[in-house]
């Protein structure tokens, strides 16, 4: 990073910590300088980066000081202690394929997408390094790799892994078609018909819908709102409960955007590890963190194999490429041999295409402006959740990732919500499609991950006054 990149991410970490409170002055241009030895044009530009962010604000002859929280979004807050909860019959694709077929509409402002904006991946330079790639390609490649897929994409990955101090052989990955290959044959590899899988609660709802499709059951855990996974919950279910397997988000969890600390990540690893209990760890968002370090996955503090660790270039780089992988753990054989019972592997062009652009591509700087990116989209979607939305409503605060978890008051209903801004031309993402019993029905998840503009501001404007309106009818 450059110089003030590093001062800015250097500041950053003290305000996101809470060492420099909200309203607080910043030091001086003067100081800066002084005690970091840079020019008054490096501190500048350092600021101007924490205003991008939306952590710092100029005042006149004043100089920064830390954005205060708006007085009418605070943080999400923890629910009352719920213990997990067994969902006999997980029946939700309807619910959930009517959301998202009316937010796939190109005219639909898209806050309630699953993806971020295709406009914020380098699609030219991975052009290139498609026809790079795929030149380089000799004709036994196309059957060679079968099932684990490319080589040279299998060992970019294993330094990736190296970069994060985790040594991850590359002959044990296996290339999949998306990360949601890799998790649904993780699923298949580890439980059967009828099994209890342990899910998030608020959770992915592509979980649950393969626990449907396969004709398994939910244990709904409850995810705290800005720790993650309720572990105390975890362990009493699991003494009540015959669990198969857990399939858990760790960092940048959707739909709240929580993570679980380095240390109850290790719990959890011990905790399943104590009971022989596979874990599916759902990673896609690891690399899209806000500070200056990426999180270490559960997979890290894995000493048995039992942790399947799945990841994907879909929300980093290349969403249109489907390439995803796994690293497997103990159970490499069986996924392997299901992936050839059905898709045989992922596309050797679009794996070509990402090895080479991961060796010559720069991918680090790209991730470097695509978190700056988010964060200060972030900072411009909670801004106008404070101008726009009811007083009482609470959200999430991630430290990654592209989404926000809303709570609105009891008795809220954000179907109704749903249905009233798909009217006027906004997608949204209602609490139902999060929950393997369809509760939540007073919350929202609300995705920043596209530009923030004239158009997206309007349409939360609009959805603030729909909000407020039915806050109102509900008094």
């Amino acid at each position: 990073m450059k110089r003030y990149e590093q001062l800015a991410e250097l500041l950053a970490a003290d305000i996101r910590s809470g060492l420099r409170a909200p309203g607080s002055r910043m030091p001086s241009i003067r100081t800066l300088t002084a005690q970091h030895s840079i020019s008054p044009s490096t501190a500048f530009q350092a600021y101007y980066r924490l205003e991008e962010k939306g952590l710092v604000r100029a005042r006149e002859r004043s100089g920064y000081f830390v954005t205060a929280a708006p007085s009418n979004t605070p943080a999400l807050a923890a629910a009352k202690p719920t213990p997990a909860r067994v969902a006999a019959k997980v029946d939700i694709s309807e619910l959930v394929f009517s959301v998202l077929d009316a937010a796939q509409q190109r005219d639909i402002v898209p806050l309630g997408s699953a993806f971020p904006s295709p406009e914020l991946f380098p699609l030219q330079r991975l052009a290139q390094s498609l026809a790079a790639g795929n030149r380089q390609t000799q004709p036994w490649q196309t059957v060679q790799h079968l099932p684990q897929g490319s080589a040279s994409l299998r060992q970019q990955i294993a330094q990736r892994y190296l970069a994060l101090g985790m040594v991850q052989p590359a002959e044990e990955l296996i290339v999949t078609s998306g990360a949601l290959e890799a998790l649904n044959l993780c699923l298949s590899a580890v439980a059967q018909p009828g099994d209890l899988v342990a899910v998030e609660s608020p959770g992915f709802y592509a979980s649950l819908q393969a626990l449907e499709r396969l004709k398994m059951r939910a244990l709904e855990i409850p995810v705290h709102p800005q720790h993650g996974l309720d572990l105390d919950a975890l362990e009493q279910a699991l003494k009540r409960h015959p669990v198969k397997a857990c399939w858990f988000m760790t960092s940048f969890q959707n739909p709240t955007g929580a993570s679980l600390s380095a240390a109850n990540k290790q719990r959890l690893v011990a905790l399943l590890a104590s009971r022989q209990i596979p874990l599916i760890e759902d990673d896609v968002y690891a690399e899209l963190y806000f500070g200056h370090q990426a999180p270490l996955p559960a997979k890290a503090y894995d000493q048995h194999g039992l942790v399947m660790h799945c990841s994907s270039f879909s929300k980093t780089l290349a969403p249109g490429y489907r390439v995803g992988w796994v690293a497997p753990g103990r159970f490499g054989q069986r996924i392997e041999r299901l992936k050839l019972m059905t898709t045989l592997g992922a596309s050797l062009p679009a794996q070509a295409a990402l090895a080479d652009y991961l060796q010559h591509g720069g991918y680090d700087k790209h991730l470097r402006r695509l978190r700056h990116t988010l964060e200060s989209q972030h900072a411009s979607l909670v801004a106008a959740i404070a101008r726009h939305f009811p007083a009482d409503v609470q959200l999430s605060q991630p430290g990654g990732g592209y989404f926000v978890w809303l709570s609105f008051a009891p008795g809220f209903d954000t179907l109704a919500l749903h249905q009233q801004a798909l009217a006027q031309g906004i997608g949204i993402a209602p609490g139902p499609i999060f929950s393997a019993r369809q509760g939540l029905r007073n919350c929202i998840r609300l995705n920043y991950g596209h530009p923030w503009d004239a158009r997206m501001e309007a349409a939360m404007a609009r959805l603030g006054t729909l909000a407020r309106a039915q806050a109102i009818y509900k008094k």
